[in-house]
Formats: structure tokens, C-alpha cells, sequence
């Protein structure tokens, strides 16, 4: 799909930086928003002691992987409508919005479908009876926000695209403070309303996921810019020729995600397995570290777009130049925040649960150990999802699936499996493998992104 032409136009370094951040800020921002949701969550699951954070985190982890599995479907959107705006066909950008509605319906359906009945999966695959029981008060009720925040990553990565970030911000956070209240209003019954839990949790998150939709949505309609697009206009027409070409571009993008992701989510299964102490703090970690992604996240998706422009206007300069100030800067802040990480991990695990109760005195060393490796992990993790970003961006989709795969099951999780169980380093083993998988993403990705420049 790459259709790069050397094109020589002289691209300011320092001009790039600043296009970038300007969309990296906005971007990152709102994904740290989109995902204090799930912290949000996680924190009050805490609350409500240890076995509810297992059980909850075991719950969202399933949750979050259908998610955004989908979501990589789905931003196909992004650089299809980055390379239209890049050229100035805004029937493209009409036409792609209006097909992006449809994948997100066609891909909901199913995916809530098996959500439905993730428990059954969950007991097949170990985990503890009681655990899966809590667990599927939460999976009943966040099932019902799958639809709208599929669509919310779809409608944003369109917005996105047509450099319109900023109000994006205002809006996840004001759905992110909704969901806080909510979840301490019904899950822990205030204002005359009952303790529901983890269920109550769940229907506040559902219900902050359409309250950002539906916001964005009459935004989209009321922006001057944007209604000259009329990116509502025949939405009920489905284009078999556009649908195809983004499940082409968005199909191996959502499987790339689905291998990450799926790391992830099979090695919350294995912690499972170890206990629900190793389940609490693996989820605690992970959580932290969700949190911390998502501005690297921000500025892939950012570096999608600006790739996306330049190889519209078949520039193949400056998508050399933003791919590797992309890495630089997903690398610098990471290295940032592996430091704060190590320097204060009981800072961090007193957020989600009370150290100087005698309950809680096994997670913490068990969370400072794989703190520690998650920590280090997190500056490979920058270079590698703003790698995938630039690819993204030309529209090279099926061969960082397979090194996708590669990376992240052949390698990390073979790893993870033989350093937890068979050499006995248990969760801290589980995540050197995690950490293992995403370094060789990290290589062959960049590896991959040089090879295609170099053939401009």
C-alpha cells in the first residue's frame, strides 16, 4: 500500500517537532483521559478490597482486548482520511467517515456476543470459580458500552485526522469525571441509591461511553469546518469498495493489536494461576502502566496522520524526518517515567490499596518486583508503538502483523511461559517475557520502517 515518490521539499526539523506535538498533545491527552477510566475503575475496585480488584481486573482485561482489537479495525479511518485531507478529496473523507459507522456496528455485534459469555472462557481457561462469579457482574453491564466507544475511537480518529484535536480533550474528560462520580454513587451507594459494586462501576462506565459519543457527535455536527464536510450526510448507504479497503488497511492493524494486547490479557489469565495476590498486584501494575501508554499511544496515532499527509502529497522526506522524531520523543518520555516508576513504587500501589492492612502485605513486594521490569519495558514499548504508527501511516498493515505475532507470541509469551513456570520466577518471569516481546517489536518494526524508506 506504500506509494511513496521522492519528492525533495526542504522540511524544517524544529517546524516538524512542533506540527507533531501539536497533534501528539491534544491526542496523548485524550487517550490519558479515555484511559483514567479504566484507573478510575481500578482504584475503586481496590476500594472494595483485593479479590474485587482480581476479579474486576481479570473482567476489564477481556474487556479492554475485544476493545481494542477493534479499535485497530477501525482507525484504518485515520490514514485513509489523513491521505484524502493531504490531497484535498473530501468525497474520500465523506465516504471513508460514513463506512467507519458501519465497521463499528458490523464489528460490535459479534464481539458483544462473546463478551456475553467470557466467563465460560474464563473457567476453561482456570480461573478460580469465585473469581469468574464477581467478574460477570461486571462483563453483564460494560458490555453495553462496547458499541459507543467503538464508534467514539472511530468519529475521533476521523476529527483527528482533519486537525481538529482540541476539543477531544474537553470532552473525554468531562465523560472521565462523569464516570468517576457515577461509579462512587452506585458502587458504593451514595444519594440514596444502592451498593452495586462491580456492577455499578460497570453501568457508570457504560454510561460516561455514550455521554462522550453523543458529545462528540453534536460537535462534529455543530464545527463550522466539519459541517462542510457533511460527514453525516447518507450514512445509511453502505460502499462495499470503501468497507473493503479499510478492512483491507484495518484488519491486519486490528490483529496487530489483538497480538499485543492479547500478550497482555493471556499473561492477567497465567497471573490467575499463581493467585489471586499475583492476579491483584500484576493488575495494579498494569493499570499504572495503561495509564502511561497512552501519551506514546497519542503520538502514534498523531504520527499516523502527519505520515499519512506526507505520503499524500508523496513526500518522502518529511515521513522519514516525522518517523524518527516520533521514536525520539516516545523514547525520551518513557525514559522519563521509568524513572518516576522506580523511584516510587509505594506511592503508586497506596492509590489502589491500603499497605498497612495485614491482608494487603504479600501484594506489595510481589507489585515492586514486576514494577520494576514493567518500568525499564516502558521505554522499548515508546519506540515500538511510534514505529507502528509510521507505518500506519503508509498504509503497511500486513507485514507488522506477522512480526506482530512473532514478537509478541512466538517470542514474549514462550518466554513468559518458561521463565514464570518452569524457572520459577513466577509474575516477575511473566512480565520479563512481556517486556522481551515488546524490545523485538521494537526492532523488527524499525527495521521494517527503514526498509521501506530506503526504497524511496
Amino acid at each position: 500500500m506504500v506509494h511513496l515518490r521522492n519528492k525533495e521539499v526542504n522540511i524544517n526539523t524544529g517546524s516538524e517537532i512542533k506540527s507533531l506535538l501539536h497533534l501528539s498533545v491534544p491526542l496523548a491527552s485524550a487517550q490519558i483521559a479515555q484511559a483514567a477510566t479504566g484507573f478510575v475503575d481500578t482504584v475503586m475496585m481496590g476500594w472494595l478490597g483485593q479479590e474485587t480488584l482480581a476479579a474486576g481486573g481479570l473482567a476489564t482485561t477481556t474487556f479492554t482486548t475485544l476493545l481494542v482489537s477493534a479499535t485497530g479495525v477501525i482507525v484504518a479511518v485515520s490514514p485513509l482520511v489523513a491521505e484524502a485531507f493531504g490531497s484535498g478529496n473530501n468525497v474520500k473523507i465523506r465516504q471513508v467517515t460514513r463506512q467507519g459507522f458501519w465497521l463499528s456496528l458490523l464489528l460490535s455485534i459479534p464481539l458483544m456476543i462473546l463478551l456475553a459469555h467470557a466467563d465460560s472462557l474464563m473457567l476453561q481457561l482456570g480461573q478460580a470459580p469465585e473469581v469468574v462469579r464477581t467478574a460477570k457482574t461486571f462483563l453483564d453491564f460494560i458490555v453495553w458500552g462496547f458499541l459507543p466507544a467503538l464508534t467514539f475511537a472511530m468519529l475521533k480518529s476521523v476529527i483527528s485526522s482533519l486537525s481538529q484535536v482540541r476539543p477531544i480533550i474537553t470532552i473525554v474528560v468531562v465523560g472521565t469525571l462523569f464516570n468517576a462520580i457515577g461509579n462512587y454513587i452506585l458502587g458504593f451507594g451514595k444519594l440514596g441509591f444502592p451498593a452495586m459494586g462491580l456492577s455499578g462501576i460497570a453501568i457508570a462506565s457504560v454510561l460516561s461511553q455514550w455521554l462522550m459519543l453523543t458529545l462528540l457527535i453534536i460537535y462534529t455536527l455543530k464545527h463550522p469546518q466539519l459541517k462542510t464536510f457533511q460527514l453525516f450526510k447518507n450514512l445509511h448507504h453502505i460502499e462495499p469498495k470503501i468497507l473493503r479497503e479499510m478492512i483491507w488497511i484495518g484488519a491486519p492493524i486490528g490483529i496487530s493489536f489483538a497480538f499485543e494486547t492479547g500478550l497482555f490479557s493471556v499473561t492477567t489469565y497465567l497471573m490467575g494461576l499463581l493467585g489471586t495476590d499475583t492476579l491483584a498486584a500484576h493488575q495494579i501494575v498494569f493499570q499504572t502502566i495503561v495509564v502511561i501508554f497512552m501519551v506514546p499511544l497519542g503520538m502514534s496515532f498523531a504520527t499516523t496522520i502527519r505520515v499519512g499527509w506526507w505520503n499524500g502529497q508523496n513526500n518522502s522526506d518529511g515521513v522519514r524526518r516525522t518517523a524518527n522524531i516520533s521514536m525520539c520523543l516516545g523514547a525520551i518520555f518513557m525514559t522519563c517515567m521509568a524513572v518516576v516508576l522506580l523511584l516510587f513504587p509505594r506511592q503508586i500501589i497506596s492509590l489502589y490499596l491500603d499497605i498497612n492492612k495485614p491482608e494487603n502485605a504479600k501484594i506489595l513486594p510481589l507489585f515492586t518486583s514486576m514494577l520494576a521490569v514493567a518500568a525499564i519495558s516502558q521505554i522499548l514499548d515508546g519506540v515500538q508503538t511510534t514505529a507502528q504508527g509510521a507505518l500506519r501511516g503508509l498504509k503497511d498493515t500486513r507485514v507488522p502483523m506477522l512480526l506482530s505475532f512473532v514478537a509478541f507470541w512466538v517470542v514474549g509469551l514462550a518466554s513468559g511461559y518458561f521463565l514464570g513456570f518452569h524457572l520459577g520466577l513466577n509474575g516477575v518471569g511473566l512480565w520479563i517475557g512481556q517486556a522481551v516481546g515488546v524490545g523485538t517489536s521494537a526492532g523488527v518494526f524499525i527495521w521494517r520502517l527503514r526498509l521501506l524508506i530506503a526504497k524511496v
